[in-house]
């Protein structure tokens, strides 16, 4: 059972303009909470972690930045869960399940997601104008 994010001890955020550069910052980022909070940067799940981050950060700065100049990464974790969101102020919600069998940004991320047994879902914001990308992955 997934546990709920809100549950989740270890919390970061990062604000970055939605430019190239986000990518690097948001993984830097990632590898800094993660020594923090005692997560090996060896472990199994970190490099697919932070790829996954990868894309996602990058789909944002490719397809959002129009309406979205700031993109927020959230970190969250525990001794056996790492989590983490890519929120953008563009509305459109990619269907990440349907990416299952396509190929390129999302269909690397919800393939690497499942394989190691971790959940994915699009949060849309409240007031409609945006969205937030979770990833849950087990450690």
């Amino acid at each position: 059972m997934v546990p709920r994010i809100e549950t989740l001890p270890w919390r970061h955020a990062l604000t970055v303009p939605a430019v190239g550069p986000a990518v690097r910052m948001a993984r830097e980022t990632a590898e800094l909470a993660l020594t923090e909070w005692g997560v090996s940067l060896r472990h199994p799940a970190v490099g697919p972690a932070l790829l996954i981050l990868s894309e996602l950060v990058t789909n944002s700065v490719r397809h959002a930045a129009d309406r979205s100049p700031d993109i927020t990464v959230i970190y969250a974790g525990s001794e056996d869960t790492l989590a983490f969101a890519v929120h953008d102020h563009h509305p459109y919600r990619p269907p990440l399940h349907e990416a299952v069998t396509g190929t390129g940004g999302l269909g690397t991320v919800m393939e690497l997601t499942l394989r190691l047994g971790g959940t994915a879902v699009t949060r849309p914001d409240a007031d409609g104008t945006g969205k937030s990308i979770w990833i849950t992955l087990p450690l």
